[in-house]
């Protein structure tokens, strides 16, 4: 038998010699059989490319069937669901922020008016804090039912201020409705994120009591407006600031009651004008504390310093000889040292401490305005309430620029040295002044959010004047409640210092009247401020409208001793 002879596959037109199959069936070449080595390959048969031709076209067949049903047959059908369906992005509404007094009472809130639609805000039903919270404007829809403001925003107030902080962020929900706004699938895209609460340094008890009284006075004695604030004198928080008269913060969110709304627009007391900050008005008499303070400062007087008041000051008329101008007192007060002149509101004293006559030295109107200025008055005090206007302390350059051609007279100077000519400030810049002579010179910063315990004011300053000149300035403010102008502040619980103003205004026809001090007077905690707007020159004085306050404190006071 010959080995070598080549045997031929057939089928496959392959030699092989025997001797090299032996050899393969023991793998000496050590192929890699996991990889295929050594294998011998074998085409795809006919009959499977035959079967796979067949099983594509089967399934083309298939799709192109499918294709013709959807597009032809039902083409119609499906064109009119997708239309009738819609996708919408609706918005998922924050929950805005709460805003609460400093006892944790909650003075604006939310309130729920249906699935889907944005909450509604509430507010306290104490009153005097429409000014202070102010309102906001819904998220509004078109004719369609399509929203076009998705945020509810702050119109006024601290929800305009703070609105950022109060809204929050809303979410977003996608829906699929059809036709008849069933809804077939949702899917929230995006969580709200709820707003930040607010504490305010507000007492809401306080608040109450000032603003009642604030307009019982106003009825009673013919005020168009008033206003009222009441301070801690180290830390600047405010207890109570209100403003008189006041709109319905619900009436103006809703939109809906156009007649009330248009009242509010067209009335002449002005209930948008936040009084305590965006007020200016005349002090008056209020302005003689800080005038004392500069004159005793400089020299000029001493606390025991007497000036003579006839009732008159005749100042010779240097344009008409054997003529005078007359400055008038409020009454003849006779002899006055300075607590008296202070207490009675001696015009003729802080005339000639102001402009000095006859022996008398006066400050004059560059160290008035530089001792006022000193006090914050007639400058912004930094309050966070948007708004703020700084006002106006008469100088030479004041009147040059108003009154060209009209040169500075001592007339301007004594009628600035009691508050008058074209004095104008605002109730917040007298609080923070009234309230550094209550702190023996520290000037702070006011403030309506409520400082943490432990922590002072958010910013202050000591005033360049001796500590002894407080003394004899508060005296003659206590000598004003226990015997002076301000004997409507008298109460057995808490002792008072005060010092009143009456500022003339319309031609001397109408007057504002003023009332500013401190409590208790022999431990000054708190400063106040009440003005009252736009009456007759025989009303009553801002003083009675601090007295309920002072009631309030007093029973509060005795009801927490009850409890302890």
């Amino acid at each position: 038998m010959v080995w070598k002879r080549r045997i031929r596959n057939r089928r496959k037109g392959i030699e092989l010699n025997p001797d090299e199959i032996l050899l393969d069936a023991r793998n000496l070449p050590q192929f890699d059989e996991q990889q295929f080595e050594g294998r011998i390959e074998q085409p795809i048969s006919k009959r499977t490319f035959q079967g796979i031709g067949i099983f594509l076209l089967f399934v083309g067949i298939c799709f192109v069937g499918r294709l013709g049903v959807l597009q032809i047959a039902k083409g119609a059908f499906y064109e009119k669901k997708s239309e009738q369906n819609s996708l919408d992005h609706v918005p998922l509404f924050a929950d805005r922020g709460v805003i609460y007094d400093r006892n944790g009472v909650e003075l604006a809130w939310n309130s729920s008016r249906g699935e889907g639609e944005p909450l509604v805000r509430s507010y306290t039903g104490t009153p005097g804090f429409s000014g202070l919270l102010g309102y906001v404007s819904y998220p509004a829809k078109d004719a369609k039912g399509v929203f076009w403001q998705f945020a509810t925003i702050g119109k006024d107030g601290i929800e305009k201020d703070f609105d950022t902080a109060l809204a929050g962020s809303n979410g977003t929900r996608l829906v699929e409705t059809d036709v008849s706004g069933n809804i077939l699938s949702e899917n929230m895209i995006d969580s709200p994120i709820q707003g930040s609460n607010i504490e305010l340094s507000i007492d809401a008890g306080m608040q109450e009591a000032l603003y009642r009284n604030i307009v019982s006075l106003a009825e009673q004695s013919g005020y168009i407006g008033g206003a009222g604030a009441v301070m801690d004198i180290s830390t600047g928080e405010l207890l109570a600031i209100t403003t008189y008269p006041e709109y319905n913060q619900t009436i103006l969110s809703e939109g809906e009651d156009k007649e009330t709304i248009q009242s509010y627009l067209t009335s002449s007391a002005r209930p948008f004008l936040f009084r305590m900050t965006e007020g200016l008005y005349t002090p008056g008499s209020i302005v003689k504390p800080f005038l004392a303070l500069g004159a005793l400062q400089e020299g000029i007087i001493t606390p025991q310093t007497v000036i003579f008041s006839s009732g008159e000051l005749r100042f010779p008329n240097p344009y008409a000889l054997g003529t005078y101008t007359i400055f008038r007192d409020n009454a003849a007060h006779g002899a006055v040292d300075l607590a008296h002149a202070l207490a009675v509101s001696s015009n003729i004293y802080f005339y000639e401490i102001g402009g000095g006559f006859g022996a008398q030295q006066g400050l004059g109107i560059e160290r008035i305005n530089k001792y006022l200025s000193l006090f914050g008055i007639g400058q912004d005090t930094g309050i966070n309430i948007s708004g703020e206007l700084e006002g106006t302390i008469p100088s030479v350059e004041w009147k040059a620029t108003r009154f060209p051609g009209d040169p500075w007279r001592i007339g301007d100077t004594y009628n600035t040295s009691i508050g008058q000519y074209g004095f104008q400030v605002t109730p917040i810049q007298m609080l923070r002044a009234v309230a550094s002579i209550a702190a023996r010179g520290t000037l702070v910063q006011p403030t309506i959010f409520k400082i943490p315990t432990g922590e002072g004011a958010i910013s202050s300053n000591k005033l360049p004047i001796d500590d002894a000149y407080y003394s004899a300035v508060q005296n003659g403010m206590r000598l004003a409640v226990t015997d002076g102008t301000a004997r409507a502040l008298q109460n057995p619980s808490i002792p008072v210092a005060a010092k009143t103003g009456t500022a003339q205004i319309k031609g001397n026809t109408r007057v504002n009247s003023w009332a500013i001090g401190f409590f208790p007077s022999n431990a000054p905690k708190y400063a106040f401020v009440v003005l009252m707007e736009d009456g007759p020159k025989v009303s009553s004085g801002a003083a009675n409208a601090f007295k309920g306050v002072l009631t309030y404190l007093a029973e509060k006071e005795g009801a927490a001793s009850v409890d302890e």
